[in-house]
């Protein structure tokens, strides 16, 4: 919960005026029935007409009371769980953007959005209800106990027993309920998850129609979190009842002991009205008491899943003075001794003692068989992940030094899935380097081969990319991420397989500009096909996490096996 003091500190003074509202409210409610007594003991039973109307002017204003009180708490708890759900959701979603993939590798992609939007809000309730509620029902319930003794200590008997009971409700409505409404949280999620694998896969499940699979696995998930949500829903069900029917049952105990009392002459009527009238505010407070507490058992579910997010301490650091490099140059990358592991220390190896140097101005070619480790590789540079051993220097100096956010500024990365954002073409360039003037943005397009295709479109750098670029092929979509890379002018520049749904001439048009327009900053192009990396500078062949060959095209086809292999597949031709 040491979470949450940040929104206590900022919220408290509403909070503290809300208790004043609350409290005058509940005092309304409670002088309430006494008031009542006093008319019907004193002036209905002395015929006393101008006590009557005194005394019912005197309720009516401590009614107006209570009501523009319980007006002003309601505005305040408004104000304030609203504020609270909208900043803690900005700061949640801040401190995922802040975590390393290595510890956003951890949760679930699912899970993090139930975590943003569901858990957020039942967070939201429970604040809103503790505000309106929780603090009244309380005073109201202890109010009435301290008036209802006050009254007639004899029908207080009934209370020494009905409270109790249903205290003993509550706590164990609290202690079964945490639990199922976590595992309620655990099925959304899965729910959640599987919506969005078949969204993000819709034209694969309609190519194969695979209609009724993904049903059938869609169904059985929305069954577990049904089956859930009606054990826990169940449990509050027969809870709620169970305490009202108590409640109603002293309340016939005090009507059957207080009519016997009336008949003998040693109580008044008024005072069993009251005490009557105690009871039910005695059960309207146990029950909000009930209500809070099954609302505070899904925000303790909540509160703890948001909890385990705030708790992530980052596995990437840096040192707060950033290093000077010691060389003039720029984009000189070197890995040396190099080893990966997705798990961390002690996990299974994707990359193993790579070591290779790429020069500034060079063009590396990176080219293996699928899983041989070269997106792992390049994610190492921008600091996606950290190395599990050796060290990945940039101009001299272990990138593990360095601010990611400062590290970045020099690196751009044209990933192997290619993401483009709702809005429009321009605005997606932009996400490179967002003051980039029309030229530079327009250099970049024709460097990438995408300013033709966009200026043929009715509105041109205007036309508005749907969700996931939708609305563009899949070659389209791969030259607009280059270009986004591009107007960035970045000292090194990554290229993961962003060729693959280019054909070949237009490929090699995009790589004949980028000779001229990349004259001194590195670049590392991962490929599938041979071809795209036959003219770089330098080739690295991984093959199950190793470098197995480094040089020129021709040196790797005189020397590397795997190279060779690769050569002959793909061009169908024997080496000579």
């Amino acid at each position: 919960m040491k979470h949450y003091y940040k929104y206590v500190k900022k919220y408290w003074v509403p909070f503290l005026v809300s208790f004043v509202f609350l409290s005058l409210e509940a005092v309304s409610d409670l002088l309430q029935p006494t008031i009542m007594a006093m008319i019907i003991d004193e002036g209905v039973a002395n015929r006393d007409i101008d006590y009557v109307m005194k005394m019912g002017g005197v309720m009516l204003l401590i009614t107006a009371l209570g009501a523009v009180a319980a007006s002003m708490r309601n505005i305040l708890a408004s104000y304030v769980s609203q504020n609270f759900g909208a900043l803690l959701r900005s700061d949640l979603f801040r401190k995922i953007q802040s975590l390393p993939f290595a510890n956003v590798d951890r949760f679930d992609r699912a899970s993090m959005v139930t975590r943003l939007t569901n858990d957020v809000n039942q967070v939201q309730m429970f604040v809103n209800s503790v505000m309106r509620m929780f603090v009244k029902a309380p005073l109201l319930c202890i109010g009435s106990l301290i008036m209802a003794v006050h009254l007639n200590l004899h029908l207080s008997v009934v209370l020494a027993v009905v409270v109790p009971i249903v205290c003993l409700f509550i706590v164990l409505n609290m202690k079964l309920g945490f639990p199922m409404f976590t595992k309620v949280q655990q099925a959304l999620d899965r729910v959640n998850g599987i919506m969005r694998e078949y969204l993000s896969g819709v034209r694969v499940v309609k190519a194969f129609h695979r209609y009724d699979h993904e049903t059938g696995k869609f169904e059985q998930a929305n069954e577990k979190l049904q089956d859930q949500s009606i054990s826990a829903i169940r449990l509050m069900s027969v809870l709620g009842p169970v305490i009202m029917l108590t409640v109603n049952l002293g309340i016939v105990a005090v009507l059957w002991l207080g009519g016997y009392g009336v008949e003998r002459g040693e109580i008044q009527v008024g005072h069993v009205i009251a005490f009557t009238n105690y009871m039910t505010q005695i059960l309207f407070s146990l029950m909000m008491i009930s209500m809070v507490f099954n609302l505070f058992v899904r925000a303790k579910a909540s509160a703890s899943r948001i909890g385990e997010v705030f708790a992530e301490e980052p596995l990437m650091h840096w040192q707060e003075e950033q290093p000077q490099t010691t060389t003039e140059s720029t984009g000189r990358i070197d890995f040396e001794q190099v080893s990966f592991s997705y798990e961390g220390e002690g996990g299974e190896l994707v990359l193993k003692n790579i070591s290779f140097t790429c020069m500034p101005g060079e063009t590396v070619g990176i080219i293996g068989s699928t899983g041989s480790g070269k997106s792992s590789l390049v994610n190492l540079i921008p600091r996606f992940y950290d190395a599990t051993a050796g060290e990945v220097r940039i101009d001299g100096i272990d990138v593990r030094q360095i601010d990611p956010a400062r590290l970045r500024e020099r690196i751009a990365v044209v990933p192997q899935k290619t993401v483009l954002f709702t809005g429009t073409v321009l605005e997606n360039i932009r996400w490179g380097k967002e003051q980039a003037t029309e030229e530079e943005v327009e250099q970049a397009m024709r460097i990438a081969e995408a300013h033709s295709f966009v200026m043929a479109t009715p509105d041109g750098y205007e036309s508005r990319v749907g969700q996931g670029g939708v609305n563009f092929s899949g070659g389209q979509k791969q030259r607009l991420s280059i270009a986004r890379a591009l107007v960035r002018q970045p000292e090194i520049l990554i290229l993961d397989d962003s060729t693959s749904a280019v054909d070949v001439a237009t490929e090699a048009r995009i790589k004949e500009a980028l000779r001229t327009y990349a004259k001194g900053l590195t670049c590392i192009l991962i490929a599938q096909r041979i071809t795209s990396v036959m003219d770089a500078d330098k080739i690295v062949v991984l093959d199950n996490g190793e470098l197995v060959g480094l040089g020129t095209h021709e040196t790797l086809l005189a020397s590397c096996s795997v190279y060779q292999e690769i050569y002959q597949s793909q061009m169908g031709r024997e080496v000579s």
